[in-house]
């Protein structure tokens, strides 16, 4: 079992004295960066609290249980961003939606490191890759509810209980196939990379339409 926190500590580090020395934008991205990392440990702590109560074991929790908690603390600090700040440039809210997604995908993924050696630098590569993909994915849903909706008071809740359901929904069924062997662990790790293909493609397209 390794300890979380302090590998939180060791990548938040650098992280945190440059984000003193940078200008606006940089540090707003590191900021989130970190965000995202504090939202990974926070997300263990739950998780494993949870867990506890309810008895359930490693690969209950990690298909049950943490979705759920990891996708609702990647949300939190958007949310307060946005109550708080109010930021009205677009790319300022979608920064902040990749950046927090980043920062916990890279400390869940130095954790998943730590615990199963680096032997097989493939299976790591697609790992990587797929989780921090999946992790993106997850954040394009919350930014598009964000971005487009969020401005409408009385859809506010309904859209954020609705994106939300979503990207819990699509990272519970990424931690299913990536928990098997063999073909199926190979196809979770594909479909998030495809989905974010085709988000990019759909963006593209909208985009030369006037749409967005």
């Amino acid at each position: 079992m390794n300890n979380i926190e302090n590998i939180f500590m060791c990548l938040a580090a650098p992280l945190l004295i440059a984000s003193t020395v940078t200008k606006e934008r940089g540090r707003r991205l590191m900021i989130f960066m970190l965000t995202g990392m504090a939202s990974c440990l926070f997300s263990s702590y739950i998780s494993t609290f949870i867990a506890a109560e309810q008895g359930a074991d490693v690969i209950s929790a990690s298909l049950e249980i943490s979705p759920f908690v990891e996708e609702i603390m990647k949300l939190f600090p958007l949310i307060f961003y946005i109550l708080v700040f109010e930021p009205t440039v677009t790319s300022d809210i979608l920064d902040a939606c990749m950046m927090t997604a980043i920062g916990f995908a890279t400390l869940e993924n130095v954790c998943f490191l730590m615990t199963n050696g680096s032997e097989d630098i493939i299976e790591l590569a697609i790992r990587g890759f797929g989780t921090g993909t999946m992790h993106v994915v997850c954040a394009s849903f919350v930014a598009f509810g964000l971005l487009h909706l969020w401005n409408r008071l009385w859809l506010r809740v309904a859209v954020t209980v609705a994106f939300l359901c979503a990207a819990t929904t699509f990272h519970g069924v990424f931690n299913v196939l990536v928990s098997q062997t063999g073909i199926p662990m190979y196809i979770g790790f594909i479909i998030p990379v495809g989905t974010m293909v085709g988000i990019l493609v759909l963006r593209k397209r909208l985009k030369l339409r006037g749409i967005i």
